[in-house]
Parts: C-alpha cells; structure tokens; sequence
C-alpha cells in the first residue's frame, strides 16, 4: 500500500502507531530519545495524514488498519517488531499482540475500555474537534495557535499542555485532522469496538492523568484486562507526547525492552 512512514535510529524495530485524526508527526517529541536505542518506525494508517486510502470496499477499522501495519511490516522486512500507540493506534497495537505478531505492545489511552456512555461522549468530542477543524480558516488557526489562549482553545481537549505543541505543529494537525478522509468511517466503527483477544505477548498499558476524551477511570478496565497495573502519566493529557517526552519515551523504552 506504501504507508507514509519516518523511520530512524537502529537497533530493535519499534513501530509507532497515531490516534484518530491524528498524523505520525504527533511522535516527533519523542522520536529523537527513543531512536538513540531504536529503530523507530512511525506510521501514517491508510486515510490519515500522508497515506493513501484504503481501496475500494474495504472498511476502515481496527482490524483494516492492523493489516495495513502488518503489510508495512512486510514491505520493510520488519519481522514481529515491538509495536507502540496513542488511542485509536494504542487499540490496534493490542490488536496486533492479540494477534501474536508482535514482540511487544505499549498503549498509550487506547480506546476500547468504554462503557457505552464512554464511548458515546469520545465519539462526540471527536466529532466535534473534526467540526472545527473543517469550518475554522487556516489563517484563523495559524493566528490562534501564536497565543496561549488560542492554542488553550485548540488543543486543550487533546494535551494536558498546549503551550509544548508549537505553532506549526498545531496548525500540521488541525489540517491532519480535516483532511483525513478515513476519520469519518474510522469513528463510526468506534461503535463496535470492544476489548481486544487476549495478548499473546507482553504489554504495557499506560494513561494520561489528565485525560479528557478517555477519562483515566478506564484504565481500571485496561488494567483488568491486561492483569497489570496500569503506568499512570503524571500531568499528560490523552495525547501525552508533547506534555512530557522524556516520562513517554521512558515507557515507550522499558515496554519494548523484552
């Protein structure tokens, strides 16, 4: 399919996986401290960011998109990487542990712990966060996202920190999230979504502290599922990336150090 991809650093493959709407440039905080020990592979799913779309008749979804990591995995002659995401990403890294394809799966706030009210209310925010993306101006956006106001405005829902993100990176993913031509379908199959099989590799779940779109309290549930604590991130939001790289890079690390 040729994914969109960057990929740096050496040493055990690593693939990174975006939340919906979202683009693989949403890792570039990280990216440096984990591809000192890495080789970091960050993904565009098909129908976000810089990627083609899936072909004709085929649905997007967690599974979809797992094939399509899969088939990426393929092209590259990765075999069994450790896999890592944020929400939609951290859902179908677990997939593909599920799956037993991997060596490893870390999840940063990935959906699927929902109750039905849950998933209902993400559903609605996304929504609404696409809405916006569409009907305010780029000139607006490049404005708004100069002041800490505006970027309070744009961001708050996503990071816990909106002052990190800066000016371009924000302005890259409100045009990521209103160009998405897989968001719409993606979403509308966040309906179905449940808990994953069971892991047949090692996992590592963790949660932003100050989640606003998938509240910490699902974590209890990750937690459940994974029969392990789940890592709590101190001051980071459901996109923690940016508050705090060096706290997401350390867990990105020691989750793939099997």
């Amino acid at each position: 399919m040729g994914l969109v991809h960057e990929r740096r650093g050496a040493g055990e493959p690593l693939v990174l996986l975006h939340g919906i709407g979202h683009r693989w440039q949403g890792w570039e905080p990280v990216l440096g401290r984990v591809a000192e020990e890495r080789d970091v592979i960050a993904v565009d799913f098909p129908g976000f960011g810089g990627s083609p779309g899936l072909g004709e008749g085929v649905s997007y979804n967690a599974q979809t998109l797992a094939d399509a990591v899969e088939g990426l995995c393929a092209e590259l002659g990765v075999v069994r990487p450790h896999v890592a995401g944020n929400s939609l990403g951290g859902y179908v890294a677990l997939t593909l542990a599920a799956r037993g394809t991997v060596r490893s799966a870390t999840a940063l706030s990935p959906a699927g712990f929902w109750s039905a009210g849950e998933s209902a209310y993400a559903r609605g925010v996304l929504r609404g966060l696409r809405w916006v993306s569409r009907v305010v101006p780029d000139g607006v956006v490049r404005v708004a996202a100069g002041s800490s106001l505006g970027r309070g405005v744009l961001m708050g829902m996503v990071v816990a920190r909106p002052g990190n993100v800066t000016a371009a990176a924000m302005a890259g993913d409100v045009r990521a999230l209103r160009d998405a031509v897989g968001f719409d379908e993606t979403l509308e199959s966040f309906k179905d979504v449940v808990p994953p099989g069971r892991a047949k590799v090692p996992v590592t779940i963790a949660w932003g502290e100050h989640d606003r779109i998938l509240p910490r309290r699902q974590a209890v549930r990750a937690a459940k599922w994974a029969e392990r604590r789940v890592v709590l991130l101190k001051g980071c939001g459901h996109v923690p990336m940016s508050d705090d790289p060096a706290l997401v890079a350390r867990v990105l690390l020691d989750g793939s150090a099997v």
